[in-house]
């Protein structure tokens, strides 16, 4: 008789595979976004002597980097939707680690490797658009890779994503407290994403061979076949890659803690039992099709319009404003202030203001205070712009002290995290289960939309400060 029960996460691996999965979707945005001072550096966009700026060219590096690691996101996301069906999931997610790896390794290279400023600008900015290219590929893919999981597993991949600015703040105040030479120190910063890259990769190959996802993963495969009697005609093990190149399976999430249903022995034994477990899985209001993407769309436009502004108004300042507050102190405290106040903070209350979202969800979905709530964080844009942003050419500086700089922006991401956090979540509750997917897809789309706009705006403002 075949086991009924499903197999246990021994040690928690895959729930721990997962947060790596997650950590590692979003180490190259976050490394190239808290090595902007390095590449200023390298730049000489600005010299300091004595407390004052010496002016060289200006490149807006932060605007650039903000809109070239934005841009490929939006067209990826949308890439991604095709091809998941015609690129298998292994070379999909496996592919696009390996190409991430290269360039990591290209710009931990370039670090000593002299270079002319211009072609050093124009090199740095094709890989940030292609590292973000592959990094939306791999982030669609591990989405669609975790749905198939119960749901907890999805909130363990959102940590790990959560706390991937963390881990690069923190390996950046390492490379400075290291007193080593500006070179090493960079080189140092740059090696640590390609270990945590191939980190992901062996951890991404590992998966397969674990019997808790190989249980979901394998379930998944076999009734995204369509009925189940070609269910009972399938008596070979069904690929790794034709398996789980499916990102879009309409398998509902379960606690591991019940059973899932009959086994493959049992499905074999009795054609009954097979098509009522083929049933659980397809529930009645699925035969009758699923809404169309305006049908979805009219029904979650408010949660779309609240992700979209909450990453518009984020992005519009961050980092391409923060990241030339300058503090008014003088000393060691100089080399750090950045990476503090600046990443490190609003890493830390951006995963602490999605974290709260699991204890705490108010206003309510249905709620008119939300939209609300979501559109007045606009006033965090004029705010960190009053702060002492370096250098300047229109207006006064209002909050000059660093601890005023730090609360603004404590307050400005911990808003961020939470408001974002609450949108996604909502969206799918907005509609019938059959359409959770559709909404999830769509709501992607808009976050991705929202951080091009907001990096499209990062230009005007910084320019108006």
């Amino acid at each position: 008789m075949g086991r009924t029960d499903t197999p246990h996460d021994r040690g928690w691996l895959v729930g721990i595979i997962f947060f790596i999965l997650g950590l590692g979707t979003l180490l190259p945005w976050n490394f190239f976004m808290t090595a902007s001072l390095y590449f200023q550096r390298r730049l000489n966009t600005t010299e300091w002597s004595n407390g004052t700026s010496v002016e060289r060219k200006e490149y807006y590096f932060n605007n650039w980097m903000t809109l070239l690691s934005q841009l490929p996101l939006l067209l990826f996301t949308l890439l991604n939707s095709f091809l998941y069906q015609r690129v298998s999931e292994m070379v999909r997610i496996a592919g696009s680690l390996v190409f991430i790896l290269l360039l990591f390794i290209l710009t931990a290279v370039l670090v000593k490797v002299p270079m002319e400023e211009d072609r050093f600008f124009s090199v740095t900015m094709a890989t940030i658009w292609f590292i973000n290219s592959f990094g939306a590929v791999l982030q669609g893919s591990l989405f669609g890779l975790v749905g198939q999981l119960p749901q907890k597993y999805s909130a363990i991949f959102m940590s790990g994503q959560g706390l991937a600015g963390t881990f690069a703040a923190v390996a950046m105040l390492l490379a400075i407290a290291s007193e080593a030479d500006s070179e090493t120190a960079a080189l140092g910063y740059f090696i640590t994403p390609c270990m945590g890259t191939l980190l992901t990769l062996f951890s991404y190959l590992l998966l397969p061979r674990l019997e808790f996802a190989q249980f979901y993963l394998d379930r998944s495969g076999k009734y995204e076949a369509g009925t189940a009697d070609e269910l009972l005609k399938d008596d070979k093990p069904v690929e790794n890659g034709k398996l789980n190149g499916h990102t879009n399976g309409s398998v509902p999430n379960s606690s591991p803690d019940k059973s899932d249903g009959p086994t493959e022995m049992e499905l074999q034994s009795s054609p009954d039992k097979s098509k009522q477990a083929f049933l659980s899985l397809e529930p009645e209001e699925q035969k009758r099709g699923k809404a169309s993407v305006v049908e979805v769309f009219k029904k979650i436009w408010v949660m779309a319009f609240c992700v979209t502004f909450v990453f518009t108004v984020t992005l519009s300042v961050f980092p391409a404003v923060t990241a030339d507050v300058r503090t008014i102190f003088s000393g060691k405290w100089e080399n750090y202030f950045i990476s503090v106040c600046c990443f490190l903070t609003f890493n830390i209350n951006d995963w602490m203001g999605r974290t709260v979202t699991t204890v705490v969800q108010w206003p309510g979905r249905d709620s008119r205070l939300f939209p609300v709530l979501v559109v007045s964080r606009v006033i965090f844009v004029p705010l960190l712009m009053l702060c002492n942003v370096q250098t300047r050419s229109y207006l006064p500086v209002y909050f000059p002290h660093d601890a005023a700089f730090t609360a603004i922006m404590a307050l400005f991401s911990l808003s961020s995290g939470y408001f974002v956090c609450l949108s996604m979540t909502y969206a799918p509750q907005m509609v019938e289960p059959k359409d959770a997917e559709t909404a999830g897809a769509l709501m992607t789309f808009f976050l991705a939309l929202g951080l091009s706009i907001g990096a499209a705006l990062s230009f005007p403002l910084r320019a108006w400060v």
